[in-house]
C-alpha cells in the first residue's frame, strides 16, 4: 500500500494520462461506455476488472492501436487519436508496456533481448552506451547475472523481470504493466509487487496496472479503478472502492479473496 507521504505528492502533480467520455464498441458490443479516469504524475494506477471488461481496449486505444468511437484521451499533453505515425511513434517510445507473457525473443539471449530496442531506436549509440543502458536495466531489476542466460533457462519470475527491465530501457515516462503477477506463485508475485514500486520510486515513472489480481493492486497503488460493465463504477483508495455495497464490487471482492 502507497503511504500518505506519497499519496499527498501525487495529489499535489500534473496528469499525465486524461481520459474523457471515452467509447468504444465492436458491432453491437459496447467494451467501453463513456468512461473517464485522470492518471497523475508519479501515481501507480490499478485498473480492475473481469476477463472481456475491457481493460484491453483501454489499454491499446491509450498507445493508439485503436481509435475512441467517442471521446478523447490525451497521454502526456498529446491527444493521442489525432498523432500522425511519426508523432506517435516518438509518443510511444515515452511509454513502456510490460506484456503479460513477458514477450521476449526466444532466440536471443538476456542481453541481446535488452539491447534489441536501444539499437533499433536509437542507431547512434556506442557499444559501451549500450552495454551501460543494459547493466543499469539488469540492476534494476536484481539480475545483473542473467545477461548471458537464453529466456528458455529463466523462471517465471525472473522473465518476468527480464519483461520489465527491457521496457524501461528506453527511460519511459508512463508503464504499462499487464498482468504482471499472472500464472506467479504468491512468493514470486510479492518480489513483482515489490519491482513495481520499486521502478515507480527509482524512475518516477506513472503507471497502469492492468490486474485481477487484488493483492496486486492492493500493494503497488496510489488509487485503483474498478471497471464493470463498461464504465468505471468507482475509483479511489482501495479500501474506498471495495468498502462498498454494490453487489458486482463485493462479488469481485470475494471471488479474489486475500489472504
Amino acid at each position: 500500500m502507497m503511504d500518505d507521504a506519497k499519496q499527498s505528492l501525487v495529489q499535489a502533480s500534473k496528469p499525465v494520462i486524461a481520459i474523457q467520455g471515452l467509447s468504444k464498441s465492436f458491432g453491437d458490443l459496447d467494451v467501453l461506455k463513456g468512461i473517464d479516469l485522470t492518471v497523475m504524475k508519479g501515481e501507480n494506477m490499478a485498473v480492475l476488472g473481469k476477463s472481456g471488461s475491457g481493460k484491453s481496449v483501454l489499454i491499446k486505444i491509450l498507445v493508439g492501436l485503436l481509435k475512441p468511437d467517442n471521446g478523447f484521451v490525451k497521454v502526456l499533453g498529446e491527444e493521442v487519436a489525432d498523432l500522425p505515425a511519426r508523432e506517435l511513434d516518438a509518443l510511444r517510445l515515452r511509454i513502456g508496456f510490460s506484456f503479460q507473457n513477458s514477450a521476449l525473443y526466444d532466440s536471443m539471449n538476456v542481453y541481446q533481448n535488452l539491447a534489441f530496442p536501444l539499437t533499433m531506436n536509437f542507431r547512434k549509440l556506442t557499444k559501451k552506451q549500450v552495454d551501460d543502458a543494459v547493466m543499469e536495466a539488469l540492476e534494476a531489476v536484481s539480475l545483473a547475472d542473467k545477461h548471458n542466460q537464453m529466456p528458455s533457462g529463466l523462471s517465471g519470475g525472473q522473465r518476468k523481470r527480464i519483461g520489465i527491465a527491457r521496457t524501461l530501457i528506453l527511460k519511459p515516462e508512463i508503464m504499462l504493466y499487464d498482468e504482471p503477477t499472472s500464472g506467479l506463485d504468491p512468493v514470486t508475485s510479492t518480489e513483482i509487487n515489490e519491482l513495481i514500486n520499486e521502478v515507480q520510486t527509482r524512475y518516477n515513472t506513472s503507471a497502469i496496472i492492468i490486474t485481477h489480481d487484488l493483492t496486486c493492486a492492493k500493494n503497488t497503488s496510489h488509487r485503483v479503478a474498478m471497471l464493470l460493465d463498461g464504465k468505471f463504477s468507482k475509483v479511489g483508495k482501495f479500501e474506498e472502492v471495495f468498502d462498498s455495497d454494490d453487489e458486482q464490487i463485493r462479488s469481485f471482492y470475494n471471488y479474489n479473496f486475500i489472504s
